[in-house]
């Protein structure tokens, strides 16, 4: 197969979906591989790399895109790479549709066929491809609160770990799936007192066994929110529902109960975010203000440490990568269910329900591939 890796070109998105070594197997595979001149730079993989790994390095991001029949990126295509979708080229990469009308219709008009990491599941029903993000995104959450709360960056002066004779943070998790332990996990590191909610009481019962020191665990429901974010120095928000837009968990006029300077990092930005007041930011501007409340919302949280990120990202990617490349996309899907359930858009329609639920598209399921 012809494989395409072309820079990404989302804002401070230092990221590469595949390193060097990723690349030499599919070479040993006997698949040839296209990477953008560049490509790898802003994860410190030099373009000799490549080429020692047997990569055909070309010089645009047309050439690669106009060459490959499956593109591997890291981030959705930005507005600028729409004109290089077409139909019968996979596209595999993070898409997070449902919070991306434009892209998604984008999408269904050129018929490109469009692979989402993070609706990929395992035989346990768990999302590999999303997990590694999300455990980088579920630790940096904390170490973004513990610097936002800094007074300088407009937080309140808290320490997160307090001293002795002083209380620590109060750290707010919402949601207790891989961000949110990895977040917990951090934050008790760290010293701070954290509570964190979610509806699976199961999920909580093995979370108050494992994680120890200031940890509360509750059930999530609106009256336990509130209490929680009200005396919340910093609320982590790592709620995820597969493929569909996150549920608004924190109102905006719940802001003006809590503490002035106090931090919300709404790391389900990419699904829409879990906050009523969460908007997309970048990493070179990454937080704002309202009602005296701090926000962080950058989207892509992993890509301000791009090596660690992308020698995680492929070691979750790569076998799913060469197993389309090696038996076709249909022989692919059809082989592993849990593969097939990253299909979302198929030549003009849409194949994931969670996407057509949140447009009111028609849903095709896998017509017409398996």
């Amino acid at each position: 197969m012809l494989i395409g890796i072309p820079k990404e070109i989302k804002t401070d998105e230092n990221r590469v979906s595949l390193p060097p070594a990723a690349v030499g197997q599919l070479v040993q595979h006997g698949h040839t591989v296209y990477v953008e001149r560049g490509a790898g730079a802003g994860s410190a993989f030099g373009d000799d790399e490549y080429t020692r790994a047997g990569a055909t390095l070309l010089d645009t991001a047309a050439e690669v895109w106009h060459k490959a029949e499956m593109v591997v990126k890291v981030k959705e295509p930005q507005a600028s790479e729409y004109p290089y979708l077409r139909e019968g080229l996979v596209l595999f990469t993070y898409l997070h549709l449902a919070a991306a009308r434009e892209l998604t219709h984008a999408m269904l008009d050129s018929g490109v066929t469009g692979v989402a990491y993070e609706t990929v599941t395992d035989r346990h029903g768990r999302l590999p491809l999303l997990e590694p993000m999300s455990e980088v995104a579920g630790r940096m959450s904390i170490q973004v609160a513990a610097h936002t709360l800094e007074k300088k960056q407009g937080g309140r002066g808290v320490l997160m770990g307090g001293v002795p004779g002083t209380r620590p943070a109060h750290v707010v998790v919402l949601g207790g799936g891989t961000v949110g332990t990895q977040a917990a996990k951090m934050a008790l590191g760290m010293g701070a007192q954290v509570t964190l909610l979610d509806i699976n009481i199961d999920r909580l019962r093995t979370l108050d066994d494992v994680l120890h020191g200031r940890f509360v665990t509750l059930y999530s429901n609106a009256a336990n929110i509130e209490q929680a974010v009200y005396s919340a120095d910093a609320v982590i928000g790592a709620v995820l529902v597969t493929g569909a837009k996150a549920p608004r968990l924190i109102r905006r006029d719940m802001l003006q109960h809590m503490p002035e300077g106090s931090v919300i990092v709404d790391v389900a930005v990419d699904q829409g975010g879990c906050v009523e007041t969460t908007k997309v930011t970048t990493h070179s501007q990454p937080t704002y203000v309202v009602d005296g409340v701090v926000h962080y919302g950058v989207a892509n949280m992993p890509g301000a440490v791009p090596r660690t990120s992308s020698l995680a990202l492929s070691n979750a990617t790569l076998r799913y990568v060469l197993k389309i490349a090696d038996h076709g996309l249909k022989d692919a899907l059809q082989s592993d269910p849990g593969l097939a359930l990253g299909l979302n858009l198929h030549r003009g329609k849409v194949t994931h329900p969670a996407v057509a639920d949140t447009f009111d598209l028609p849903y095709a399921g896998n017509e017409g591939i398996l």
